[in-house]
């Protein structure tokens, strides 16, 4: 079976009467967003455009990884798969991600996240589905509400980087499972601590791998076995993160989860994505279909472009959420604590 990593259709990159959007005032946007939020319970669908001012590189767009014809991920059945060849694939990809988890683990939210968060936790969006797997939605939230309350308002749909699941269902949490990289491979832990030392950062994809030298070899790189399996007399190294890979589908549970935010919602708010994942895609279709209305606010081409009855603002999500949180909440940021400290936070920095 042939796999390709999901993208806009030609179709869409061909035709420039889709491609040229106008591009909107910063103050028109925010009145319109503003608008569009006040007039109902409103579900958001975020992607990695939104982490983009957290340093975080995106998938698709302008110099995305993925619009780069030479990028070649690792895929579902090849990290899993139960051979050498799928070792050999294990041992490519948990080394990649053992150097890419340093600046991962550095990443801090942004204006937008905050935005959003503020505006949940006010109560003028309801539930966040997110794309994204560096969890600073969560990061953001948190400020206002308990771990249980966030996992209950924000839905990762293409899973969490902060988890890593074996084969046989055992899960354990990212830093620890890194600890056991480190002490399985002592060479690549001291080469990790120079880069913290020296706050080097190397280029980090969405999902957290790193690009290394062609001449690095991968053979002596050490996966460790699952305790968990071991502990139940089995040896099982088959280890990968708790988030969906490319050939992967994601569970039944998500999927109805994140149709049933889409169905309780008055309206749907997409911001910084592209759709061109299908897991997202059908939520904005399903959303069209229940005659919901749909506001779209990303930079450049997407999937749903041309699609009748989807609104799209052409500007980047930083340029505008932060005002558009003051617009909606007005006295109420100024004179709640929490309010306030959510929408003077958030770092803004440039991506590797």
């Amino acid at each position: 079976m042939r796999l390709s990593v999901p993208n806009i259709p030609p179709s869409i990159l061909s035709n420039a009467a889709l491609r040229n959007v106008p591009s909107v005032l910063p103050s028109e946007a925010v009145q319109r967003i503003a608008s569009f939020l006040a007039s109902g319970t409103a579900a958001v669908l975020t992607g990695a455009g939104v982490s983009v001012d957290s340093g975080v590189k995106a998938y698709r767009g302008k110099d995305g990884r993925y619009m780069n014809p030479d990028y070649k991920p690792i895929f579902y059945q090849e990290l899993i798969e139960d051979s050498p060849r799928g070792h050999s694939f294990r041992q490519r990809y948990w080394l990649r991600a053992y150097i890419g988890f340093l600046p991962v683990r550095r990443t801090l939210p942004n204006p937008t996240h905050f935005s959003l968060a503020a505006l949940q936790h006010a109560g003028v969006v309801g539930s966040l589905i997110t794309q994204n797997v560096d969890g600073l939605h969560h990061a953001a939230l948190r400020h206002a509400l308990s771990e249980a309350e966030v996992d209950a308002r924000v839905l990762q749909l293409h899973g969490s980087i902060f988890k890593v699941r074996c084969q046989h269902g055992h899960i354990y949490p990212r830093a620890v499972f890194q600890e056991w990289l480190g002490r399985a491979n002592p060479r690549w832990r001291a080469f990790l601590a120079e880069l913290e030392r020296t706050g080097a950062q190397p280029k980090t994809n969405p999902d957290g791998d790193v690009a290394l030298e062609e001449s690095v070899s991968y053979d002596d790189f050490v996966v460790p076995h699952c305790p968990g399996c071991d502990a139940e007399g089995r040896r099982n190294s088959i280890m990968k993160p708790d988030f969906v890979f490319f050939g992967e589908s994601i569970s039944q549970k998500v999927k109805d989860h994140s149709y049933s935010i889409v169905e309780n919602a008055d309206r749907l708010f997409v911001l910084g994505t592209t759709v061109a994942t299908y897991s997202a895609f059908r939520l904005l279709k399903h959303a069209l279909e229940l005659r919901k209305p749909v506001l779209y606010l990303n930079v450049g081409p997407t999937r749903a472009d041309g699609i009748p009855g989807v609104q799209k603002l052409e500007i980047p999500t930083g340029e505008v959420m932060q005002d558009v949180a003051d617009s909606l909440l007005g006295t109420r940021a100024r004179n709640d604590l929490v309010l306030r400290d959510m929408l003077r936070s958030g770092v803004v920095k440039p991506s590797t």
